[in-house]
């Protein structure tokens, strides 16, 4: 069996991974990234939130990505029947990006993959990690190749950032079942989507259905559309046939969805992913660490998993290229209690967003000027800006706006 030497194994070369092996090569971390599928390939998170940007710019992805022409996404629009609340990135409270993008993830992880292996990044495809061992001075995985002649890693350090593979969470029994109900997604890419003009192009659509489900509406720049909805089995059940037919029902029964997607064409078959949500007994341990969806993943209805995911592979390669460099880290406070932070505020705008507090806000009859762009930053990803009473006591905020909300009627604009 081969044996390769290395600082740093990164499992997965997603948002996350290339992430935390740009800003580790730059320390001068030698990193080797394996990645079990072959780029590019299909995944889902195509709506991104503008701290993405500070990101991409902060370990130099911004350039690359910008010259692949993604179309700007501009801020969301949630509609319930003749409801509407119409978030622009330009109304945020604080001075964060006024736009991101909306990428189909099989290019936009491609470039950014390829922008690492240009800066001399090792990275191994069809390469599968089978097993994991520590012991106090390395790590040790056994790696599967696609020749099948098995491979041995020995690093000081491991990042898991596989996503949904989450190797790390399964060999180690790190997973613990989510607080959420099962939900499932139903998902696809169209043409023929009859978009608005202008800045307003870029927004993403969230569509409140009448049955309890929810849509997602996202445009690219080469006119295919990403469309998609998320409810809980049962919802599904009232609509028989294939994934096709489900779908094409379901758009038809909400009405924003039916009018702008009338002349849709689907590109292909719908997917569908059930049971997403997870969660995790622990973000980190000896000499290893997790970032991005092999984390805890929550919910899409934010678009906050790349930016998540990015944010998580940075810090994670930070702090393990400090403890690498022989320095003090503590990774409870300078990592997980970071990332939870960020997390927790998702979730408590999920939360709210499934128990009605957060419609309630949304469609108010007369909406708060002064907090409505503080929700605004919130939605564009600024979840570590203390100095947001939505973001520091989200929880209490959105009771009390929603207690306010209630009552004073919905809104049509």
């Amino acid at each position: 069996m081969k044996t390769i030497t290395t600082d740093v194994l990164i499992i997965g070369v997603g948002p996350a991974g290339a992430t935390a092996a740009a800003s580790l090569h730059r320390d001068g971390v030698k990193v080797l990234v394996v990645e079990k599928q072959r780029f590019p390939r299909f995944v889902i998170g195509e709506s991104m939130l503008p701290r993405t940007m500070d990101l991409l710019k902060e370990v130099d992805f911004l350039a690359p990505i910008e010259a692949c022409g993604f179309i700007h996404k501009t801020g969301a629009v949630f509609r319930r029947g003749e409801q509407i609340c119409d978030f622009d990135f330009n109304n945020q409270a604080g001075d964060g990006w006024k736009y991101t993008f909306h990428a189909p993830r099989a290019e936009f992880d491609q470039v950014i993959a390829d922008t690492v292996a240009a800066r001399g990044v090792d990275i191994r495809y069809e390469h599968e990690v089978t097993q994991v061992r520590f012991s106090d001075d390395r790590v040790e995985a056994e790696i599967k190749p696609p020749d099948g002649e098995m491979l041995r890693v020995v690093a000081r350090f491991v990042l898991d950032c596989s996503g949904y593979g989450r190797v790390l969470p399964r060999l180690l029994d790190l997973e613990t079942p989510s607080p959420y109900p099962v939900r499932e997604s139903l998902f696809t890419h169209i043409t023929g989507d009859l978009r608005p003009a202008g800045r307003d192009e870029g927004k993403i659509w969230i569509c409140m259905h009448p049955e309890g489900a929810w849509l997602w509406i996202i445009p690219f720049s080469d006119g295919r559309t990403s469309i998609g909805v998320v409810a809980e089995p049962a919802f599904y059940e009232r609509y028989p046939g294939d994934a096709e037919t489900q779908l094409r029902a379901i758009v038809n029964s909400e009405p924003n969805g039916a009018k702008r997607l009338a002349n849709m064409r689907i590109v292909f078959p719908p997917h569908r992913i059930k049971g997403y949500s997870i969660g995790i007994k622990r973000l980190f341990g000896p000499r290893f660490a997790l970032a991005g969806n092999a984390t805890e993943f929550l919910d899409p209805v934010f678009s906050s998993g790349v930016t998540l995911a990015m944010e998580s592979g940075l810090r994670a390669a930070q702090v393990a290229a400090r403890q690498l460099r022989g320095e003090t880290v503590d990774w409870q406070r300078d990592y997980a209690d970071f990332m939870m932070q960020g997390v927790d505020t998702f979730r408590a705008y999920i939360d709210a967003w499934y128990d009605g507090r957060l419609p309630e806000v949304l469609f108010a009859a007369q909406r708060n000027p002064d907090m409505m762009p503080k929700v605004c930053s919130v939605l564009a990803g600024y979840v570590w800006d203390q100095a947001n009473p939505f973001v520091a006591q989200a929880e209490r905020a959105l009771r009390a706006l929603a207690s306010v909300s209630t009552g004073l009627g919905p809104a049509r604009n």
